[in-house]
């Protein structure tokens, strides 16, 4: 989706709108005020003081009639320059102006369109004509420069474009976002709630959302186990001196929850794995014949959002993690990185995901205080990866300064349905972590030496995938993913009932997670709700059905309805399970 507070034109396209938005307003509520109509990411709004009035999203249309009306009459939009005093006594009937005007400098402009005047800094575009086509999207509260001990204003948003085509495709992208939006499939589908009672941050896996999960999860342990993972259990908090020792205390606290006493101990909810998997390393004695040490984890942390961050399962306060920290000698760096890698794109082309970009984040030479102080290693971890992707030939964008402070790391960027991209799967090369925990291994010539760490996660958390695949895909997850991959419809229950109920304990013998719709309604009804709940299959069992030891079934998003034999049904739904089509 195009960022149109980082595009010129349709940046000052928009804050041009948002005048023509003030000027509407003033036209139709007298007593207006006018705080600030910056232009955002989406478009733009207005901050404005009604008075008593309280708008909603059904006073929008007249607001949009008179805008257009204005528009139409195409008066230009002049720019004027003021003195502070000038401007003071031009806006001294609006306090919201006054505030801003008392903190500028000498130089104030303001721009005039017809009967309209507003304090702007610019530019603007040369006429309101060119601003015809906007929509108003939505109005809500706002509290005067964010204070919530402020009036509460009425924030109105909206956007614009050159054209009246780009328009009309914006506007279905947002629709379409809309229905995509992994909130509310979560709710239609029985994946996930929340509740305030609970905490917010704190979501909670329903029936539903708990299958996909466990699906994952075997799915990730399963590949890992095959490539020499061990997978471990580690407890969700930890004393604070864990975290002290390994520098996140230092470096990561303020993402933190605050430390807990008891019994004497500091505690805190862990807001990572490493430390925890550093001590599982330090309770045995390893040689170099031992490394890699390849330990695994789907652990639950507690990291601190804001309020205003959180975003259903995609930004939340506890996650679980698709972790895992591989201890290698400094020669299997390059061979590790590289097993870890062609894990990621193993798992990206199983699911089907494809619009996704690597990232290589170093750090920033100049910054003695965020990263670890030792030149030599950093240059050599980054020498590192670079030569591990260059080898594998994957194009890759570097980020300075983007690095962790232990050690640079590799970041997979996807860009999903609806929003902006954000980081999936990622792998980070620590040399310091091991040396803190005083981590050792004993080499070939008897001396000890201290390991690498690799520290990565393929899903990254499990949250934020099934938040990420539910988007991507709309809902309808892969057959071996879907809660329900088989609707089972008789026709009558009096004639057709037996056999649906034998078609489901056979799909239930063979692990094919199935329903049988039996309830007193309309067939058509059936159907209908069938897809709009995302199930792979509605299966019709009728009179020719229970006939033929057949089932007559139509796949989701599909309207071609094919009638096969039972027994070759279910092999095609165990072979779709089983190559995890998508």
């Amino acid at each position: 989706m195009i960022n149109i507070k980082e595009n010129e034109k349709l940046n000052t396209l928009n804050h041009s709108c948002a005048h023509l938005l003030a000027q509407a307003v003033k036209h139709l509520y007298p007593q207006a005020k006018f705080w600030v109509g910056p232009v955002v990411e989406e478009g733009f709004y207005y901050d404005i003081d009604l008075g008593d009035i309280t708008l909603t999203n059904e006073d929008l249309p007249a607001i949009e009639k008179e805008m257009k009306k204005i528009a139409k009459d195409g008066k230009r939009i002049v720019r004027h320059e003021l003195t502070k005093e000038e401007a003071l006594e031009m806006f001294k009937a609006d306090e919201y102006k006054l505030d801003l005007i008392n903190r500028m400098d000498e130089k104030i402009s303001c721009y005039t369109q017809g009967d309209f005047t507003d304090l702007c800094r610019g530019p603007h575009v040369d006429s309101v004509k060119e601003c015809k086509n906007f929509k108003l999207l939505k109005v809500s509260g706002a509290y005067w420069k964010g204070d919530k001990n402020n009036q509460v204003l009425q924030r109105i948003y909206g956007v614009c474009f050159p054209s009246s085509e780009e328009l009309e495709e914006h506007l279905k992208m947002l629709e379409e976002r809309k229905e995509r939006d992994h909130r509310k499939l979560g709710k239609d589908l029985g994946i996930f709630t929340t509740s305030d009672l609970v905490g917010k941050g704190l979501p909670m896996y329903l029936p539903n959302g708990y299958i996909i999960w466990e699906e994952l999860e075997n799915y990730i342990k399963g590949k890992e186990k095959a490539l020499g993972y061990k997978h471990v259990l580690t407890p969700p908090l930890g004393n604070v001196e864990l975290y002290k020792t390994s520098g996140h205390w230092e470096h990561y606290q303020e993402n933190m929850f605050p430390k807990m006493e008891v019994d004497g101990e500091e505690f805190v909810l862990r807001p990572m794995n490493c430390p925890h998997h550093m001590m599982i390393y330090a309770n045995s004695i390893h040689s170099y014949r031992d490394l890699p040490i390849r330990i695994g984890e789907i652990a639950r942390d507690c990291r601190y959002e804001a309020s205003g961050a959180l975003k259903g399962i995609e930004r939340v306060r506890t996650f679980c993690q698709n972790d895992a920290h591989l201890f290698v000698t400094p020669e299997q760096i390059e061979s590790e990185f590289s097993l870890v890698v062609h894990l990621i794109l193993d798992v990206y082309k199983e699911l089907g995901i494809k619009d996704y970009h690597f990232e290589l984040s170093l750090r920033d030479p100049e910054d003695k205080v965020k990263y670890y102080p030792d030149d030599e290693m950093w240059n050599h971890a980054e020498d590192t990866l670079r030569n591990v992707l260059d080898h594998i030939g994957i194009p890759y964008i570097e980020k300075i300064g983007e690095a962790a402070f232990y050690g640079p790391k590799l970041d997979v960027q996807v860009r999903p349905a609806i929003g902006n991209e954000y980081t999936l799967s990622t792998c980070q090369l620590d040399f310091c972590l091991p040396m803190r925990f005083d981590l050792t291994y004993v080499d070939k010539d008897g001396s000890k030496k201290t390991p690498v760490v690799l520290h990565r996660a393929i899903f990254g958390s499990l949250d934020r995938f099934i938040a990420y695949y539910l988007e991507e895909r709309k809902g309808l997850f892969p057959l071996w993913l879907a809660p329900v991959g088989v609707n089972i419809i008789p026709v009558n229950n009096e004639y057709h009932l037996e056999y649906a109920k034998e078609l489901l304990e056979e799909l239930k013998i063979n692990n094919i997670r199935a329903e049988l719709d039996s309830r007193d309604e309309k067939l058509g009804f059936k159907m209908r709700e069938s897809v709009m709940k995302k199930k792979n299959y509605a299966v019709i069992i009728g009179n020719e059905e229970v006939s033929n030891n057949t089932v007559s079934f139509r796949k989701c998003g599909e309207e071609e309805t094919k009638t096969i034999k039972k027994e070759e049904f279910i092999k095609l739904l165990l072979d779709e399970i089983k190559t995890k089509k998508y």
